[in-house]
């Protein structure tokens, strides 16, 4: 994992990355695109043994994520 964040569109979120968004930090999962059916909408979702949970976010919007070397 490299130690430098960088920003990026939502849209651009892959599994594995670690995200910080709206005061959260975590690792993704897996991205569900055209969330409830909306184009313009991805979920972001964590799945560890400590804790799920689903990010949604507007596709366009930005986050902060690092990605491995």
């Amino acid at each position: 994992m490299s130690d430098e964040w960088q920003t990026v569109a939502v849209s651009e979120v892959k599994a594995g990355d670690r995200v910080r968004h709206r005061g959260f930090e975590f690792e993704v999962g897996r991205v569900d695109q055209k969330f409830l059916g909306r184009d313009e909408m991805v979920c972001m979702i964590e799945d560890t043994p400590q804790r799920w949970h689903a990010y949604p976010a507007q596709a366009t919007a930005e986050v902060e994520v690092q990605r491995g070397a």
